[in-house]
């Protein structure tokens, strides 16, 4: 990392950690909509519908195994997404 003022570096770390943030907060909202919406509120109407090759109601899918499987791609998203944001703001690990 090259040196820069100390008023740039804070700069580049808010805006650093307001990417993170903002990245975790859409990620949460997702895990949030899959797990509380489709899992509990949506259930009902998710029941309606099957997966193909499955005798199980779509609601229950969802409170069942979507939810963790949503959760699962969600994480590897993550660690992709922040190593990119590492890369583009010159912090990732060697």
């Amino acid at each position: 990392m090259t040196s820069s003022p100390p008023s740039e570096l804070q700069d580049r770390g808010s805006q650093y950690w307001r990417r993170n943030i903002r990245l975790l907060l859409g990620l949460l909202a997702v895990w949030a909509t899959v797990s509380f919406g489709c899992g509990i509120l949506l259930h009902h109407f998710l029941d309606n519908y099957t997966l193909p090759g499955s005798e199980y109601p779509l609601g229950f899918w969802f409170a069942q195994q979507g939810s963790i499987l949503v959760f699962i791609a969600i994480v590897f998203y993550y660690a992709h997404a922040m190593s990119k944001l590492d890369r583009e703001f010159d912090l990732e690990e060697e």
